[in-house]
This record gives C-alpha cells, sequence and structure tokens, in this order.
C-alpha cells in the first residue's frame, strides 16, 4: 500500500483550497477514536488455559468533502492500528497501514431544487462512482460496520433516485485482484488473506501465496472444508470477498410508516481444495486450503422487506419488523434455503425509552440428510448492533451451525440536553436447530444471557467519551457453536471498554 507523507497531504489540501469556487462548498474535518478494550472472552469463549487480554487501538481519519450543484466528491484517509504493534522507530519492513477509506463522487445527473438545470422529469438522479460506505435501514444487511475501527466499504458504483416521495437506488460492484497486462482471465482471490497460519503439525509459517487457509477454530489447519468443523464466519468479507455484487432498494413513507424493499445478489469465485507441504525442522505438514482458479460462479440472492411504523400520533411508539429470505448457491456453491426475521416494539416517554423484540436467524439440522444449507448470511450488515455487544454471532469469530434465536430487552435513558445517555440491554441466546455433541446427542439449545452496558458523555461540540461493560453467563452448548472442545473453556465472559472520539472540522466554507 502506498505511504504518503506529511507533506503530500498538506500539498493535496492546498490544490483543494485553490480549486474552490465561491459558489462551491468545501469541508475539511478529522476523526481520532481510541479504544482501550479488556476482553475476558469477548468474540468468543477464553480457554481455561488462557488469560485475559488488555490493548488500545485507535483510528485515525482525515475527510475532504467537496460540494457543488452538479457534483459532490469525498475522500477519507484512513490509519488503523493497535498501540505499540509498531516499533518506536519503524523501518521500511514494516509496512503500511495508511489507507483509502473513501475516495467516491456523485454526479447530480438531474434536480428540480437546481435550476441551474433546465429541464427534469424527477426530483434527483444522479449515480455516485469509487469507494464508498453502503448504508441502508438499519445497517442490518448493508451497513458501513463503523464500530470496527476499519470500517466496511465497497468499491461500486451506485445510481441513486428521488421522485415523489420514493427513494429508489441501484448499485453494483466487480473485483479483481490485478490490472497487470499478463494476467488473464477474470479469476478472483479473496483478498482477506491470514498473513500466518498453522500447519497440520501445529507450526506457525507464512501463508502460502495464492491460497486462502482453512483454519478450524484451534487455529490449525483442517483437511476438509466441512461446515460443522469449520464453523466459517458467516458475515462476509472476512472468510471470502464477493467477485461481483448487485443491488436494488427502493423506500417509501406513507404518513407514519416507511416501508423498504431491498435486493441483493453476489457472485463468489469458485474453488478447489488444495494443500502445500511444509517442513520445520524434524516436522514435516501440510497448510490446507482453497485455491479460486476455477471457471464460475456461485450466485446468492436476498430478498426482503422492513417496516418501521409510528402507532400513535405522539411517535412515542415505535413498531419495527422484516424479513429476508436467501436462495441460490452458498460461497461454497451448496443450494441455499435460508431467512432472518425481526420484530422489535419501542416505548418512548420523556427521557427514557423501552424496547423489546425477538430476532431469528435459521440454521442447519444436524440430524437433518438434507444437503441444502439454512444458514442465513447477514451479508453486509453490522451485527454488533443487534447480537449482542461482545460480537458472538455473526461477526469475525463465525456464527453457530444452528443458527440463532434471540429475544432481547432493552432501555436508555438520555439526558435533557442530549449530552449523556446510559443504555442497558439484555440478549436470550439459543439455537434454531438442533446440533450433535460429540456422542451424537441433541445438546441443549440454550446457549446463554448476555447483559451490555453502555454510558457515553460529550464533553464538547468535538469530544464524546464512551464507557462498555459485558458480562456473558454461556452454558456448555455454547462450546459446541463456538466449534471449541467441550470443557476447555470459561463459561463466564467479560469485556469491557472506555471510547475516546475526538472529530474536529477544521474547515468549512
Amino acid at each position: 500500500m502506498k505511504k504518503f507523507k506529511p507533506t503530500q497531504l498538506i500539498l493535496f489540501g492546498l490544490l483543494l483550497f485553490s480549486s474552490i469556487k465561491s459558489s462551491a462548498q468545501f469541508s475539511l474535518s478529522g476523526q481520532i477514536r481510541t479504544r482501550t478494550e479488556y476482553r475476558d472472552g469477548a468474540g468468543t469463549l477464553r480457554l481455561s488455559a488462557n488469560k485475559p487480554s488488555f490493548f488500545t487501538s485507535q483510528r485515525s481519519r482525515l475527510t475532504f468533502n467537496y460540494k457543488w450543484n452538479r457534483i459532490t466528491f469525498q475522500t477519507s484517509l484512513q490509519d488503523v492500528r493497535v498501540w505499540g504493534q509498531d516499533a518506536s522507530s519503524i523501518s521500511p519492513a514494516d509496512g503500511s497501514r495508511l489507507g483509502v477509506h473513501e475516495a467516491w463522487a456523485e454526479i447530480a445527473l438531474t434536480n428540480k431544487k437546481d435550476t441551474s438545470f433546465k429541464h427534469s422529469s424527477v426530483d434527483y438522479f444522479g449515480v455516485k462512482i469509487g469507494r464508498q460506505e453502503l448504508l441502508y435501514d438499519d445497517s442490518r444487511l448493508l451497513g458501513n460496520l463503523d464500530w470496527l475501527q476499519q470500517a466496511r466499504r465497497h468499491d461500486a458504483i451506485v445510481f441513486k433516485l428521488l421522485n415523489k416521495g420514493w427513494q429508489i437506488d441501484l448499485g453494483a460492484a466487480f473485483n479483481q485482484n490485478t490490472d497487470a497486462f499478463n494476467y488473464n482471465g477474470t479469476y478472483y482471490t479473496p483478498a482477506n488473506v491470514t498473513p500466518y497460519v498453522k500447519d497440520s503439525k501445529g507450526n506457525l509459517l507464512l501463508t502460502p501465496t495464492g491460497l486462502i487457509p482453512i483454519v478450524n477454530a484451534s487455529g490449525i489447519s483442517a483437511k476438509t472444508g466441512s461446515l460443522s468443523m469449520m464453523n466459517p464466519p458467516s458475515t462476509n468479507a472476512i472468510g471470502q470477498q464477493y467477485k461481483a455484487l448487485q443491488f436494488l432498494y427502493a423506500a417509501k413513507t406513507f404518513n407514519q410508516t416507511k416501508i423498504t424493499a431491498l435486493f441483493v445478489s453476489d457472485q463468489f469465485s469458485k474453488y478447489k481444495l488444495d494443500s502445500v507441504k511444509t517442513i520445520a525442522g524434524t516436522d514435516t505438514g501440510y497448510v490446507f486450503g482453497r485455491r479460486y482458479n476455477q471457471s464460475g460462479v456461485n450466485t446468492r440472492f436476498t430478498t426482503g422487506v422492513l417496516i418501521t411504523s409510528q402507532l400513535d400520533k405522539k411517535k412515542a411508539v415505535t413498531l419495527n419488523a422484516g424479513f429476508y429470505y436467501q436462495a441460490g448457491k452458498d460461497k461454497d456453491g451448496l443450494s441455499l434455503g435460508a431467512y432472518t426475521s425481526t420484530l422489535s416494539l419501542t416505548y418512548a416517554k420523556k427521557k427514557f425509552s423501552y424496547t423489546a423484540g425477538w430476532d431469528y436467524v435459521s440454521g442447519n439440522n444436524a440430524f437433518s440428510t438434507s444437503t441444502m444449507n439454512h444458514r442465513f448470511d447477514p451479508l453486509y450488515g453490522t451485527p454488533h448492533k443487534f447480537w449482542g455487544l461482545m460480537d458472538y454471532f455473526y461477526a469475525g469469530t463465525g456464527s453457530p451451525a444452528g443458527g440463532l434465536n434471540n429475544p432481547f430487552a432493552k432501555i436508555k435513558y438520555t439526558s435533557s440536553n442530549k449530552r449523556f445517555s446510559s443504555a442497558l440491554d439484555y440478549h436470550y441466546f439459543s439455537l434454531a436447530r438442533d446440533q450433535k455433541d460429540v456422542n451424537g446427542n441433541a445438546i441443549k439449545k440454550y446457549l446463554g444471557s448476555e447483559i451490555d452496558w453502555v454510558s457515553s458523555y460529550t464533553l464538547n461540540k468535538v469530544t464524546s467519551i464512551e464507557l462498555g461493560i459485558s458480562y456473558l453467563a454461556a452454558t456448555k452448548s455454547m462450546e459446541y457453536a463456538k466449534s471449541m472442545t467441550p470443557g476447555t473453556a470459561k463459561l463466564n465472559a467479560t469485556w469491557a471498554y472506555l471510547q475516546i472520539n475526538i472529530k474536529p472540522e477544521f474547515f468549512s466554507k
């Protein structure tokens, strides 16, 4: 990744300043967000033999935005790292973690509110192209995953239409590894590759070139691609990036009810299982993985609706209900027949809000002989918002093969001046479908309960502080859900963090 010197950034900023016309708007803003975490079972259960972890991570952003009546341009430079991850004196061999989070432009093709457009048959029509966040509705399926320091973005083109209260967005993306002249075809190897992997003997080594390792829960390469053994992450962009993506989003508000519909089609490169022989001292082992050099793609379809309705004139009671279905082929080429549903009711009165709801994510029945995959994949959303702040489900540490059944309750207090808020959430986790233990018997579906407490305070217009504490009381079934050896994990998990978010706006014209 190209390194940027401070002088280059300054020159780039001056160039933008010099190009501004009096009719245009320009802003320059930044962000420093540090998050100190204590992890004693976050994401997955901690092995009894291991110790809790403690660290501080930081996101640093610099965002340029230029707005003219015919075009909006934005670039966001981002650096993410853990404190102490680099030596105090960085050598060229250490590499760079400075990257471009966003770099897009939106061209207005017609706009009724802008008199410079002589003819406009619709309220607004434009096209947004480049590296951008896809953020729709409650971020359940398409979200920017802002909680993660790296966040989420897509290299895509999106056509945007607004007319008579309707919003319709049509987007597409197509990924490729290189533009080299000697690279033929459109084979695509997912870029999400861990730099190190353990071979079949447990030796740590560099990941073989061109191979996406198959790794089980213990970190040792597995010999097969068995879903029950692998427990692969269900949220994409972790195990396998898509080759191509298309989506259609439509939204309309009727009185106090908003109805949205979403259709997403994503394609994944086909692969073959392969292995690389490794020699470490007297050990001869193998790294098993996938090579994405096969013709064709596996295509998945996801579609559904979300309804948000204010049930009373004072807008004190809000209903949120949604259903999404998944079909086609999954990333491994298995036939898909999966779904998810959400239902919640929120009552707000003065400084308090109360929410009760239920999320259901389908999964596979371990006792079934069906070859169809019933595990719903929540695509490119923000799972941190929905299934507990400790990120046990549909996040980086995988998801249960048996799906998830999650009734929940939440209460939140917000001060009159909006500077202070405090929220307490409760989640009841259980499997949606039956799973087996090591003896082939059905395990109990109840996985555990999680309590999350988060308080935030705004110090000034650019600085906020957030403190969170979470506790999970898990059952032995959670070990099976997380593909862990029974009896090896600590079932009571805790997590705490302190986050400081500083977002100044340096210039706005």
